[in-house]
């Protein structure tokens, strides 16, 4: 390799490095008792309380009430006229896989292979990535992180948990691995598509599903072999709780007719699934309430996929599974596109709300049901005793885009919500007054 190439890729380097890393300072353990007074404290899971408090040691919730509360040795936060929320949970994102799309260097959310069941995305998270004081200055401050499948691919890996604060990928993990990702091959073909690229469509799929069958048919073999020996298989391996059912395994559908299959599919193997997309889940709620299949509805801001469907189709979706009595968590797409407004995500909630779903069922869909279905309930998602201190306040309803979120803290650690976009904000409302006065 010539020295000018190797200047060329370590130049390459240093730029992908610059282009993707925030220069936040990760905040120190919490130090010492800290007391929110006086705000309205949402607990999510209970009541909500008028002028109350929420006390706080070594990162988790020790008391949550009113006047009864001690304030004794804390350090006391102010927080009249404001609200107090639980940490909202992205339920799917590739937050830290992805920076820029167009910067090949920062782009690490998917592997090669019809089966990368191996991969691990929280050793794969940017804990500098920019990305991550931007979604937490509006109230997110857990994500789930998801390997994506590229190609012929159809498991893409296992998910983690992660605290949108840390040093390391391993500061940041709550709960890893999460659930398994399967990238469900659509046979789902719009009117008016020419036959012949439906045709290779569908043979596409059709080999997209054979080699789904054959990982799932090894991984049983394998997790049942008692006599196996030599090297591990690290991609079977991976698999060996899934296939036992321990662990949810995540099947990312949108079609009506797609997600019956992965249902079919579930069955087949004995899995636990759990819907993520789900778009057209409206349309199967008896089987899914019979089944008791959890959904995380991925977005609400589109439209359906069918040119026939009421254009709110997707907007009342929520609604629609809660009403059938359906678990369900509300996320946003989770594209690498998308990933850059997770931050949205209780606008996503709202537009639910305001197609069927009350407001306070909207609230637990970003919070304590996600929580739920992710198996963390018993460290995230509401204000209780024992949880994790992961919360914060606002000025108003975090539903509504007017409000500011002016403080917060993840594991009893106050983080800072300044972030690269507001920076930017606060940069270019100067230019044009500024050059307005120069003419």
């Amino acid at each position: 390799m010539t020295s000018l190439r190797i200047a060329t890729l370590a130049l390459a380097g240093l730029l992908a490095s610059a282009a993707t890393a925030h220069d936040g300072v990760p905040a120190a353990p919490q130090s010492g008792p800290v007391v929110i007074d006086g705000a309205t404290v949402h607990t999510v899971s209970g009541d909500t309380i008028e002028r109350g408090r929420v006390r706080f040691e070594d990162g988790k919730i020790v008391a949550v009430g009113g006047g009864d509360v001690s304030t004794a040795g804390a350090t006391v936060v102010d927080a009249t006229g404001k609200h107090a929320y639980p940490g909202l949970i992205a339920a799917y994102s590739v937050l830290g896989l992805v920076e820029v799309g167009a910067v090949r260097a920062t782009v690490d959310v998917a592997e090669v292979g019809a089966n990368a069941a191996n991969v691990r995305a929280e050793v794969a998270v940017n804990p500098d990535s920019e990305l991550i004081p931007v979604t937490r200055s509006n109230g997110v401050l857990l994500a789930l992180s998801a390997p994506q499948v590229t190609g012929d691919g159809v498991i893409g890996g296992t998910s983690a948990l992660l605290q949108l604060e840390g040093w390391t990928w391993e500061d940041m993990t709550v709960r890893a691995p999460i659930a398994l990702h399967v990238y469900w091959p659509s046979g789902f073909v719009p009117a008016g598509f020419p036959e012949e690229m439906a045709e290779a469509a569908r043979k596409a799929v059709a080999g997209k599903r054979d080699a789904l069958a054959r990982a799932f048919e090894q991984a049983r073999a394998y997790a049942g072999d008692g006599t196996r020996t030599g090297a591990d298989d690290l991609r079977l391996a991976a698999m060996k709780p899934f296939v036992a059912g321990e662990r949810p395994v995540f099947f990312h559908a949108e079609d009506v007719q797609s997600l019956n299959d992965a249902l079919d599919f579930a069955q087949k193997y004995a899995l636990r699934p759990v819907l993520v997309g789900a778009g057209e889940a409206w349309r199967l709620t008896d089987r899914l309430r019979a089944l008791r299949v959890p959904v995380i509805v991925g977005g609400t801001h589109t439209l359906p996929l069918r040119r026939f469907d009421p254009v709110d189709a997707t907007f009342a979706n929520a609604a629609k599974l809660k009403a059938a009595g359906i678990d369900f968590a509300i996320a946003t797409p989770g594209d690498g596109f998308d990933t850059t407004n997770l931050r949205n995500l209780p606008y996503h909630a709202a537009t639910a709300a305001a197609y069927g779903l009350s407001k306070d069922d909207a609230l637990r869909a970003i919070t304590l049901w996600p929580a739920r279905i992710l198996g963390v309930d018993d460290r995230v998602g509401s204000l209780d005793v024992g949880k994790d201190a992961t919360l914060f306040l606002t000025d108003g309803d975090p539903l509504e885009a007017r409000t500011t979120v002016e403080r917060a803290w993840i594991g009893g650690r106050e983080i800072d919500l300044a972030n690269r976009q507001m920076r930017l904000y606060d940069k270019y409302r100067q230019k044009y007054p500024q050059t307005r006065d120069a003419r």
